[in-house]
């Protein structure tokens, strides 16, 4: 395990050499970072950003009013994003539950400690653990670390979290190794870092800035 001063070196070296991924903005309105990461899953950000302005010109983005919008229109708005059926049975449920069980605000959840937040968010059906926690620690600041499938895979490689554990373990185990004010840019480095060098299938150890931290390095 790296200890607190690697730690710290490593994320000098990923600020300095990795693209940091900006579809979802910091301190965002957090239904618009609801929507837009429900299109997100399993699909590129370009094709996500594409969706999702494309939902943007069609409608205003509240819960009320997606709710209530004609299921088709908005299937066809998120089209380029992929899976627009079910996305759209996803953004139709919770825009609903949103506005009559939290008067149309996230807010009314957020601000509740974050474990009793996170477990709501998690309860609206189709919003998983990751989106729960990307619109925790994007919109409203609070402790979390998102684990996509490049900070499972990355973190993993690199030996922070345990080979063997699913999107808990690996959460807590990336929170108890970077400090609490690192955590938003843990998380956007490891995804940067994942899909510039520790690539799936061909990482590119030989070229990787951090591999001198790297537990699995030479043995992909």
């Amino acid at each position: 395990m790296l200890t607190a001063v690697q730690v710290e070196e490593m994320l000098k070296i990923l600020k300095q050499t990795v693209a940091v991924p900006n579809l979802v903005k910091v301190k965002s309105d957090p239904f618009g970072t609801l929507i837009i990461t429900i299109i997100s899953q399993n699909t590129a950000d370009k094709n996500t950003a594409t969706a999702f302005t494309r939902l943007k010109q069609r409608f205003q983005i509240t819960p009320k009013i997606l709710a209530e919008a004609d299921h088709s229109q908005i299937e066809e708005c998120i089209k380029p994003a992929g899976l627009s059926k079910n996305k759209t049975c996803t953004i139709q449920t919770a825009s609903k539950i949103i506005h009559e069980n939290y008067g149309g605000s996230l807010n009314t959840i957020l601000v509740l400690p974050f474990e009793e937040a996170r477990k709501v968010l998690i309860s609206i059906p189709g919003v998983g653990p990751k989106t729960a926690d990307v619109v925790l620690l994007f919109s409203a600041q609070r402790p979390t670390i998102p684990v996509d499938t490049h900070v499972y895979r990355v973190s993993k490689r690199l030996g922070i979290a345990p080979k063997i554990g699913g999107y808990e373990a690996v959460r807590l185990s990336l929170q108890r190794v970077f400090a609490e004010d690192d955590y938003l840019f843990a998380h956007q480095l490891l995804i940067g870092h994942g899909r510039q060098f520790c690539k799936a299938n061909k990482p590119l150890c030989d070229s990787c800035p951090i591999s001198g931290y790297c537990e699995t390095k030479g043995a992909l």
